[in-house]
């Protein structure tokens, strides 16, 4: 039976807590279609594949991690926005995003499902951004070599780490943020960690990593934040009773 958008909105108003943050762009609704919803479909980013597989499955509700209106990103809405949020209005699909808040959060954020699909043991957590801890620091089950650890992530991720050894020492202590967050490792050196992974590298960040000793892994922004948005789609569903699916747009990024 479908449930109104609003009381969807609400619920991860509440889960969520986006008002609390000061992000990189607005999070919940940003493109408001049908007020009802059956089927919803996850993503990581609003992209027109995506749109348009939603499309094809008649979806209520796009729900992603990387949707519109981002800080100093040009405000007309033409050519490849438009696009995009012409589809979602021709076909009656609201668009709903969340960035930092489905990053942090413990349970359903991307760190969090990140950690327990390496089956990391979360011990606290760090990488400060406008009073957010917006990483996590935990334990390997057992000491790795740095191409072991290596070999882990691509069994995980289904993806090959780009990885920078900073020295010979093995991995227990590990420290993680997904997307975007190179510029963090310096903070995951303070930690005290043998390792950082996260999605991208900057070229300082490969200097940094030797110079260090702290072994950096490069494990893809997409590959990275597959799963929080999933893991609030299924938590969605099984509150609501929707139809939910996750649609994948490989991203090599």
């Amino acid at each position: 039976m479908p449930v109104a958008l609003k009381n969807i909105e609400l619920e991860l108003e509440s889960l969520l807590t986006p008002h609390q943050f000061n992000d990189y762009c607005p999070n919940g609704l940003q493109v408001e279609g049908c007020d009802q919803v059956q089927k919803l479909v996850t993503g990581v980013t609003a992209c027109k594949a995506l749109i348009d597989e939603a499309i094809k499955i008649n979806a209520d509700l796009i729900l992603v991690h990387h949707g519109y209106f981002w800080r100093g990103e040009e405000q007309s809405i033409t050519g490849i926005k438009r696009a995009r949020i012409q589809s979602l209005l021709l076909h009656d699909i609201s668009l709903m995003a969340y960035h930092l808040p489905l990053d942090v959060h413990p349970t359903l954020g991307n760190n969090a499902q990140l950690g327990k699909l390496l089956e990391l043991d979360i011990t606290g957590d760090f990488a400060n951004y406008n009073g957010h801890n917006i990483g996590m620091l935990g334990e390997t089950d057992k000491p790795y070599e740095v191409e072991d650890f290596g070999r882990l992530l691509a069994s995980r991720l289904q993806r090959e780490p780009l990885i920078i050894a900073g020295g010979d020492r093995k991995i227990s202590r590990v420290a993680w943020c997904t997307g975007a967050a190179q510029n963090y490792i310096e903070q995951a050196v303070s930690a005290g960690v043998d390792a950082y992974i996260t999605g991208e590298i900057s070229e300082s960040t490969v200097h940094i990593a030797r110079e260090s000793g702290i072994h950096f892994f490069a494990a893809g922004h997409h590959a990275t934040e597959r799963y929080g948005v999933q893991a609030l789609g299924s938590y969605l569903a099984d509150k609501f009773n929707l139809d939910h699916r996750f649609i994948d747009i490989d991203n090599p990024v």
